[in-house]
């Protein structure tokens, strides 16, 4: 399914099941795909769990740009998309996500769009070798309950467990949460249900 946005179409795929019980947006990081090994495995423990999910492949990564531009035009096409995706399921709650850029996305659109919780994955509390340049604020003002999952060795960073209503890091895993995916969907899986 394709979205105009006013940055271009946005391009969703989505996995719907029978008598849902949530709708789980993700979307990627700024060089990244929808095909993330972490973003998948979410997908399928969540469908698992009778949640129906929406990839989001955002208009910037559609028009074959690396980099999302400024947060205020990425931010406004996202809401259109959400919009949209909200407009086709009337009264179902809504839980949106994404790793590392597409996590910030989705804590600072969270409130503007009604979700009931954010899921972020790898969020990149900082550039690599520059805690000073900290993004705790958009954790703690996304204004809904955050799920952050982190790996341990991200050179991110790792937010502290007050900047989130859930911190979930895993021993060995990296930026790109490629280890064990499979635990990555289970922790988050687990986590949304409670927003049905």
């Amino acid at each position: 399914m394709q979205v105009m946005t006013p940055r271009g179409p946005a391009l969703v795929q989505v996995d719907e099941v029978a008598d849902a019980r949530l709708l789980l947006v993700l979307t990627h990081g700024s060089a990244g795909t929808v095909e993330a090994p972490d973003l998948l495995a979410v997908r399928d423990a969540a469908v698992a769990a009778g949640v129906s999910v929406a990839r989001v492949t955002q208009a910037f990564r559609v028009a074959g740009a690396r980099a999302p531009g400024s947060a205020e035009r990425q931010d406004e096409a996202w809401e259109v998309v959400l919009d949209e995706l909200r407009a086709a399921r009337p009264g179902l709650p809504v839980v949106q996500g994404g790793r590392s850029n597409g996590a910030r996305v989705a804590c600072r659109t969270a409130k503007a769009v009604g979700a009931a919780a954010v899921v972020a994955l790898a969020f990149p509390l900082h550039p690599p070798g520059k805690p000073e340049r900290s993004r705790a604020d958009e954790l703690r003002g996304a204004g809904v309950d955050v799920l952050v999952v982190n790996g341990d060795r991200d050179p991110f960073g790792v937010p502290d467990a007050g900047d989130a209503a859930r911190l979930v890091v895993l021993p060995g895993e990296g930026h790109e949460l490629r280890r064990d995916p499979a635990r990555v969907g289970e922790v988050v899986a687990e986590w949304i249900v409670r927003y049905a």
